[in-house]
């Protein structure tokens, strides 16, 4: 059974499924990072904190795939909303991910990646369709019954907390649905490693002046909840994928 690596930025979004896990689990520290190895609902995970950013993502999604052999990848955190229909708890999943603060003008386009001749990159097919399934699920017996949306997602080392930083996001990147600060690097790893991943992000604020309003507790009794219920349904569900489904078919730059 292949093994799936559970990624997150911060502690609250993985902290009920590391309890789970239990403590049959090995720990292992690399790079100042703890790679926690064990089985959830029969499926061999390894679960890991990036820390907050593209290099720590990354790097994290680096060591992840060459020192504990995992053949797909889950991100989970949360975002902030741009488009103008997601809404606060409302859950993303990533058909793309793109670093909308990468500009190596004029050498390059706009968003792209020097040499990999992309500025998108795709998540596996079968595993967003899965989260988005899953998802939908989850939040329909939720009260107010929020949304789950599939759409580009933007990354960018920047934490957005203003009306017109969000303009102009919009204005450069018209389709993305939310912005965080992870998701492109760990796709763009997956994507030269040819590991197959997926993205999921709960809303916690609009980007705009009031994000910071209530973070910690959005955090703690709103995303975190979100995080574990949809994950635990993923995770019943992916050994149901076949072979053929899960396949890592974007080619190569």
């Amino acid at each position: 059974m292949k093994t799936l690596g559970i990624l997150a930025a911060l502690a609250e979004e993985v902290s009920a499924l590391l309890q789970e896990m239990g403590p049959s689990a090995h720990t292992q520290r690399i790079g100042m990072r703890d790679y926690h190895q064990g089985v959830l609902y029969g499926q061999p995970c390894v679960i890991v904190l990036t820390r907050v950013g593209k290099v720590a993502a990354a790097t994290t999604t680096a060591t992840l795939l060459r020192e504990f052999n995992v053949e797909r990848v889950v991100f989970t955190g949360v975002a902030g909303g741009i488009a103008e229909n997601v809404k606060v708890g409302d859950v993303v999943i990533g058909s793309a991910l793109v670093q909308h603060d990468l500009d190596a003008r004029p050498f390059f386009p706009r968003f792209e990646v020097p040499l990999l001749h992309t500025s998108r990159f795709a998540t596996s097919d079968a595993l967003s369709a899965l989260l988005l399934r899953c998802a939908a699920e989850f939040l329909a017996e939720q009260p107010a019954a929020p949304a789950a949306h599939l759409g580009l997602i933007a990354t960018g080392d920047q934490f957005l907390n203003s009306t017109d930083a969000v303009a102009q996001l919009r204005s450069a990147v018209p389709e993305a649905l939310c912005v965080e600060m992870e998701g492109a690097a760990v796709a763009q790893v997956c994507h030269e490693f040819r590991v197959p991943c997926a993205v999921m992000r709960t809303v916690s604020d609009r980007a705009d002046d009031d994000s910071h309003i209530d973070f910690p507790l959005f955090l703690r009794e709103v995303a975190s909840v979100y995080s574990a219920g949809i994950l635990r349904r993923f995770l019943a569900a992916l050994p149901r994928l076949t072979q053929a489904e899960e396949s890592f078919d974007t080619p190569l730059a």
